[in-house]
């Protein structure tokens, strides 16, 4: 009986943070309607991107903002990156290119080309996207933009991956649904711990009051997340959602390459502060357990004690997950919420696991 009282505690844990999500699932965002357009740089940084460049420099220069610069940050590729942006530059004078060379402090660090290209902005309102990323609309830097304030010196946006048929696409954005429902929920409480490099938004105010990436320079990863965790607080973080300022990224093609970037993940969050890994440990824990003491408790009590909890559970979880699905405009992913669910309990213990001691050096 002991262990049934635990596992209640497990299941009442799981719920207390589906009650904390819950703060996002059916918070009542209101639209910003901006009275001004400041100038904006966007910022891309871009490793052996030719192809992306080729679809998605059109998209960027076709937003509905009358004042912004694109700035494109060539980071050492070895292919025509280079020669694709300055192709553009030829006929947009908004387009300024940052062309990053490698060196022997810096070698293949994405921040350092990072940094070259925020110091080459004019302007300081800064958004960032990725190479692979195509805005949802053309109304995504005046949304983003909008919530940019004298107080509030950032912004987290969502970025989504695209649909595309297999169990790994599914997975992919069923993750990068939950990463965006705790860390949205999260900065929703005035706890904010990181944010997403594909669409993310603070100003250069911001970046040079926390010396940039400084304290993380040598981490090859973070330059989104390490940098929203030191530099985010309840009074100076915004957080938007909008249906037309999500990002479309696409997703990795092959097992192998997505768990690499997992493992990559989990070295930067073992980096975050103190309280935001104590809170992200105790959800992935209370996990791992839930999946694991409901199967052996069916066996050593009576099997409709733990089939009530494991139900109260779910339902929890079906209305408050389901509710944030429907938001980000993921409904067929839904039905498959528990599958998708244990499937990533045990991916993550097992690279957690692998990855103890592991270092990664470059960011590509």
């Amino acid at each position: 009986m002991l262990l049934l009282y635990f596992f209640g505690v497990v299941v009442l844990t799981n719920c207390a943070f589906y009650l904390l999500f819950s703060k996002f699932s059916f918070f009542n965002f209101s639209e910003i309607i901006p009275s001004e357009t400041p100038p904006i740089s966007l910022i891309v940084c871009a490793k052996n991107e030719e192809k992306n460049l080729e679809k998605h420099i059109p998209l960027w220069l076709e937003q509905e903002y009358p004042n912004f610069e694109l700035i494109l940050i060539n980071d050492a590729s070895a292919d025509d990156t280079l020669d694709m942006m300055e192709r553009f530059a030829e006929t947009d004078p908004r387009i300024k290119i940052v062309n990053v060379k490698n060196n022997e402090a810096f070698w293949g660090n994405k921040k350092y080309a990072l940094t070259l290209g925020i110091k080459k902005a004019v302007n300081d309102r800064l958004i960032f996207t990725d190479a692979d990323c195509r805005p949802a609309s053309s109304e995504w830097l005046g949304i983003m933009s909008s919530h940019l304030s004298q107080e509030k010196q950032l912004v987290l946006g969502y970025g989504a991956y695209s649909k595309c048929r297999g169990l790994l696409n599914k997975l992919i954005r069923f993750e990068t649904l939950l990463t965006a429902t705790q860390y949205l929920s999260y900065a929703l409480v005035g706890n904010p711990y990181m944010g997403v490099g594909r669409n993310l938004a603070y100003t250069s105010k911001l970046f040079y009051e926390h010396k940039g990436f400084m304290s993380h320079i040598k981490i090859s990863s973070g330059d989104d997340d390490l940098f929203v965790n030191e530099a985010a607080s309840k009074s100076n973080t915004a957080v938007c959602i909008a249906e037309n300022a999500f990002t479309y990224s696409i997703p990795k093609k092959t097992w192998e390459s997505w768990m690499l970037q997992k493992k990559r993940h989990v070295t930067t969050a073992s980096l975050y502060k103190r309280k935001h890994k104590v809170l992200l440990g105790l959800y992935y824990i209370a996990n791992l357990l839930f999946w694991l003491l409901g199967g052996v408790l069916f066996f050593i009590v009576d099997w409709k004690i733990p089939l009530a909890l494991i139900l109260f559970r779910f339902l929890i979880q079906y209305i408050v997950i389901g509710k944030v699905a429907k938001r980000l405009k993921e409904k067929d992913l839904i039905a498959f919420i528990p599958f998708f669910e244990l499937f990533l309990v045990f991916i993550q213990l097992s690279i957690f696991i692998s990855s103890s001691g592991s270092k990664q050096t470059r960011w590509k």
